[in-house]
Protein backbone atom coordinates (compact mmCIF):
# COMPACT_ATOMS: atom_id res chain seq x y z
CA UNK A 1 0.00 0.00 0.00
CA UNK A 2 1.43 3.32 -0.96
CA UNK A 3 0.03 5.23 2.04
CA UNK A 4 0.60 4.59 5.73
CA UNK A 5 -0.12 1.06 6.89
CA UNK A 6 -3.46 0.91 8.64
CA UNK A 7 -3.85 -0.91 11.90
CA UNK A 8 -6.34 -1.71 14.57
CA UNK A 9 -8.20 -4.53 16.20
CA UNK A 10 -11.96 -4.54 16.16
CA UNK A 11 -14.22 -6.95 18.04
CA UNK A 12 -17.68 -7.19 16.53
CA UNK A 13 -20.96 -8.43 17.89
CA UNK A 14 -21.03 -11.98 16.54
CA UNK A 15 -17.84 -13.22 18.18
CA UNK A 16 -15.76 -12.10 15.22
CA UNK A 17 -12.42 -10.55 16.11
CA UNK A 18 -10.62 -8.57 13.42
CA UNK A 19 -6.88 -8.09 13.66
CA UNK A 20 -4.14 -6.85 11.35
CA UNK A 21 -2.93 -9.56 9.00
CA UNK A 22 0.50 -10.31 7.64
CA UNK A 23 2.81 -12.92 6.11
CA UNK A 24 1.86 -15.50 8.75
CA UNK A 25 -1.67 -15.50 7.27
CA UNK A 26 -0.69 -16.55 3.74
CA UNK A 27 -1.47 -20.26 4.23
CA UNK A 28 -4.86 -19.62 5.84
CA UNK A 29 -5.79 -17.12 3.11
CA UNK A 30 -4.78 -19.55 0.36
CA UNK A 31 -6.85 -22.26 2.06
CA UNK A 32 -9.86 -19.90 2.06
CA UNK A 33 -9.33 -19.07 -1.62
CA UNK A 34 -9.01 -22.76 -2.51
CA UNK A 35 -12.16 -23.54 -0.51
CA UNK A 36 -14.06 -20.73 -2.22
CA UNK A 37 -13.19 -22.17 -5.63
CA UNK A 38 -14.41 -25.63 -4.57
CA UNK A 39 -17.62 -24.07 -3.22
CA UNK A 40 -18.22 -22.00 -6.38
CA UNK A 41 -17.53 -24.97 -8.63
CA UNK A 42 -19.95 -27.15 -6.63
CA UNK A 43 -22.62 -24.50 -7.35
CA UNK A 44 -21.83 -24.62 -11.08
CA UNK A 45 -19.75 -21.43 -11.11
CA UNK A 46 -16.54 -22.21 -12.96
CA UNK A 47 -16.25 -18.78 -14.61
CA UNK A 48 -15.55 -16.49 -11.66
CA UNK A 49 -12.22 -17.94 -10.48
CA UNK A 50 -11.96 -21.04 -12.69
CA UNK A 51 -11.46 -24.59 -11.45
CA UNK A 52 -7.77 -24.63 -10.51
CA UNK A 53 -7.11 -24.17 -6.78
CA UNK A 54 -5.79 -20.66 -6.18
CA UNK A 55 -2.70 -22.07 -4.48
CA UNK A 56 -1.82 -23.86 -7.74
CA UNK A 57 -2.52 -21.01 -10.16
CA UNK A 58 0.56 -19.45 -11.73
CA UNK A 59 1.45 -16.48 -9.54
CA UNK A 60 -1.34 -17.20 -7.02
CA UNK A 61 0.85 -17.81 -3.99
CA UNK A 62 3.09 -14.85 -4.84
CA UNK A 63 0.05 -12.57 -5.26
CA UNK A 64 -1.31 -13.50 -1.83
CA UNK A 65 2.15 -13.06 -0.27
CA UNK A 66 2.39 -9.61 -1.87
CA UNK A 67 -1.12 -8.64 -0.75
CA UNK A 68 -0.35 -9.60 2.85
CA UNK A 69 2.96 -7.72 2.97
CA UNK A 70 2.59 -4.67 0.70
CA UNK A 71 -0.99 -3.66 1.51
CA UNK A 72 -3.20 -3.33 4.60
CA UNK A 73 -4.44 -6.85 5.37
CA UNK A 74 -6.94 -7.74 8.06
CA UNK A 75 -7.99 -11.17 9.28
CA UNK A 76 -11.31 -12.02 10.88
CA UNK A 77 -11.14 -14.74 13.50
CA UNK A 78 -13.84 -16.93 15.01
CA UNK A 79 -12.79 -18.82 18.13
CA UNK A 80 -9.18 -17.80 17.46
CA UNK A 81 -9.05 -19.31 13.96
CA UNK A 82 -8.89 -17.33 10.68
CA UNK A 83 -12.34 -17.08 9.10
CA UNK A 84 -11.81 -14.33 6.52
CA UNK A 85 -9.25 -12.01 4.98
CA UNK A 86 -9.65 -8.46 3.69
CA UNK A 87 -6.91 -6.51 1.95
CA UNK A 88 -7.08 -2.74 1.50
CA UNK A 89 -4.95 -0.74 -0.90
CA UNK A 90 -4.84 2.88 -2.02
CA UNK A 91 -5.96 2.06 -5.57
CA UNK A 92 -7.32 -0.71 -7.79
CA UNK A 93 -5.12 -3.51 -9.02
CA UNK A 94 -3.08 -2.40 -12.04
CA UNK A 95 -4.10 -5.70 -13.71
CA UNK A 96 -7.74 -4.60 -13.79
CA UNK A 97 -9.15 -2.16 -16.37
CA UNK A 98 -10.19 0.28 -13.64
CA UNK A 99 -8.89 3.81 -13.24
CA UNK A 100 -7.98 5.11 -9.81
CA UNK A 101 -10.55 7.54 -8.42
CA UNK A 102 -10.13 11.27 -8.94
CA UNK A 103 -9.85 11.63 -5.15
CA UNK A 104 -8.10 9.72 -2.37
CA UNK A 105 -9.62 6.30 -1.91
CA UNK A 106 -9.14 2.99 -0.23
CA UNK A 107 -9.80 -0.05 -2.37
CA UNK A 108 -10.77 -3.57 -1.34
CA UNK A 109 -8.23 -5.69 -3.21
CA UNK A 110 -9.30 -8.99 -1.66
CA UNK A 111 -12.20 -10.22 0.41
CA UNK A 112 -12.49 -13.95 1.05
CA UNK A 113 -14.16 -15.91 3.81
CA UNK A 114 -13.87 -19.48 4.94
CA UNK A 115 -16.95 -21.20 3.53
CA UNK A 116 -17.21 -23.30 6.71
CA UNK A 117 -18.42 -20.12 8.41
CA UNK A 118 -20.91 -19.05 5.72
CA UNK A 119 -23.83 -17.10 7.09
CA UNK A 120 -22.03 -15.93 10.25
CA UNK A 121 -21.43 -12.38 8.98
CA UNK A 122 -17.67 -12.65 8.49
CA UNK A 123 -17.64 -10.83 5.13
CA UNK A 124 -19.97 -8.11 6.40
CA UNK A 125 -17.81 -7.63 9.52
CA UNK A 126 -14.69 -7.27 7.39
CA UNK A 127 -16.41 -4.70 5.15
CA UNK A 128 -17.58 -2.76 8.23
CA UNK A 129 -13.97 -2.80 9.42
CA UNK A 130 -12.85 -1.49 6.00
CA UNK A 131 -15.28 1.41 6.41
CA UNK A 132 -13.81 2.23 9.83
CA UNK A 133 -10.24 2.00 8.51
CA UNK A 134 -11.18 4.30 5.63
CA UNK A 135 -12.60 6.86 8.07
CA UNK A 136 -9.57 6.50 10.35
CA UNK A 137 -7.32 7.22 7.35
CA UNK A 138 -9.25 10.44 6.66
CA UNK A 139 -10.48 9.11 3.31
CA UNK A 140 -14.11 9.41 2.21
CA UNK A 141 -14.26 6.87 -0.63
CA UNK A 142 -14.07 3.09 -0.34
CA UNK A 143 -14.33 1.10 -3.56
CA UNK A 144 -14.30 -2.56 -4.58
CA UNK A 145 -14.63 -4.52 -7.79
CA UNK A 146 -16.21 -7.91 -8.10
CA UNK A 147 -17.45 -10.54 -10.52
CA UNK A 148 -20.77 -9.43 -11.99
CA UNK A 149 -21.66 -12.71 -13.68
CA UNK A 150 -24.05 -15.43 -12.66
CA UNK A 151 -27.18 -14.07 -11.05
CA UNK A 152 -25.44 -11.01 -9.63
CA UNK A 153 -25.28 -12.44 -6.11
CA UNK A 154 -21.87 -10.94 -5.35
CA UNK A 155 -22.92 -7.47 -6.50
CA UNK A 156 -26.04 -7.82 -4.32
CA UNK A 157 -23.85 -8.77 -1.32
CA UNK A 158 -21.89 -5.53 -1.65
CA UNK A 159 -25.10 -3.53 -2.11
CA UNK A 160 -26.49 -5.04 1.12
CA UNK A 161 -23.31 -3.81 2.78
CA UNK A 162 -23.78 -0.19 1.73
CA UNK A 163 -22.00 -0.09 -1.64
CA UNK A 164 -23.50 1.41 -4.80
CA UNK A 165 -22.67 0.05 -8.28
CA UNK A 166 -20.76 2.53 -10.43
CA UNK A 167 -18.90 1.22 -13.49
CA UNK A 168 -19.17 -2.13 -15.24
CA UNK A 169 -16.16 -3.52 -17.07
CA UNK A 170 -14.86 -6.56 -18.92
CA UNK A 171 -11.51 -8.10 -18.11
CA UNK A 172 -11.16 -10.45 -21.08
CA UNK A 173 -14.46 -12.33 -20.85
CA UNK A 174 -14.79 -11.76 -17.08
CA UNK A 175 -17.70 -9.36 -16.34
CA UNK A 176 -16.92 -7.02 -13.48
CA UNK A 177 -18.62 -4.36 -11.45
CA UNK A 178 -17.05 -1.51 -9.50
CA UNK A 179 -18.95 -0.46 -6.40
CA UNK A 180 -18.35 2.55 -4.14
CA UNK A 181 -19.26 3.58 -0.64
CA UNK A 182 -18.98 7.08 0.81
CA UNK A 183 -17.78 6.92 4.40
CA UNK A 184 -17.39 10.62 5.23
Amino acid sequence: MTGPRLSGVNDTAHGIRIRPGGPADVTATLDMLDGAIVWMNARGNTEQWGTTPYSRKPGGVERVERYLTENAPFVAELDGAPAGTLVLDSEPSPQMPIAPAAEPELYVRLLVTDRRHAGRGVGAALLAHAVEETRRAGVELLRVDCWAGGGGELVAFYERNGFTPTDRFLSGTWPGQVLARRVG
